[in-house]
């Protein structure tokens, strides 16, 4: 198979080794791997500001990247629920990019669901020692219905405990723009989870969503409980 890499621009600008793991990790199944350079933002953060002519050239830029792809994989359930979600809308009045879409919708994925539903390859032969907690960040659990696919990778990772993480499934009060337009209670949201995260136990925080975790650990560490946020694929690249 052929999977063009969507990055996502927090993947890209910050978190970069997400790419080159989910790369090496389809390489190492066999498949062959390319990054269309064209790709962009997925449009969400100007979505989620009601801005819906900008969504539309950013959403079509990132639709005509992905034109020529066999199939799509992103390690964030939130941009693939962007394109899911929201992009028929987007398009209801535009019959060639509601197609095209369509077609995008229909070949896109996020890494577990990929790996475990399509694949169907949850043991990578991983290795890592190590007491984690799982964050079920809410565009994944609730637009994308991703419940057991990170569980079922963490299981297979040979040395790993995975730790109830209580009231796992309140947000952590990122939210994208949300944590900008509204700070203060962003704040004590995330202030809630970050105890929670503490409450676990857990060596590891863990996720599918790289702007929760940056922002449930970045309030750790504020707080002098640097505890490592790990997105799944990066616990499986340190176990492969």
């Amino acid at each position: 198979m052929k999977i063009s890499l969507f990055i996502t621009c927090l993947g890209n600008v910050l978190y970069p080794d997400l790419g080159v793991t989910m790369a090496k990790i389809f390489t190492r199944l066999g498949h062959t791997v390319d990054f269309p350079d064209k790709q962009a933002c997925c449009g969400q953060i100007s979505f989620n500001s009601g801005y819906m002519e900008d969504t539309r050239i950013v959403a079509r830029n990132l639709i005509d990247a992905f034109a020529g792809s066999e199939v799509v994989v992103a390690p964030s359930g939130s941009c693939i629920g962007m394109i899911h979600h929201h992009y028929p809308k987007l398009f209801e009045n535009d019959p060639l990019y509601l197609r095209k879409a369509n077609d995008l919708i229909h070949k896109s994925h996020e890494f577990s669901q990929f790996l475990v539903n399509v694949l169907k390859t949850p043991d990578l032969g991983a290795h890592y020692k190590a007491k984690v907690t799982y964050h079920p960040s809410c565009h994944a659990t609730r637009l994308m219905g991703i419940r057991e696919e990170p569980l079922t990778l963490l299981e297979h990772i040979q040395g790993v405990e995975v730790v109830p993480l209580p009231e796992a499934q309140l947000c952590c009060g990122f939210g994208g723009t949300f944590s900008i337009k509204m700070p203060v209670i962003s704040e004590a949201m995330v202030q809630e989870k970050a105890q929670h995260v503490l409450e676990s136990g857990a060596d590891i925080l863990t996720g599918l969503d790289m702007g929760c975790l940056m922002n449930i650990s970045g309030y750790l560490e504020k707080q002098g409980h640097p505890i490592p946020a790990m997105h799944v694929i990066q616990l499986l690249g340190k176990g492969i």
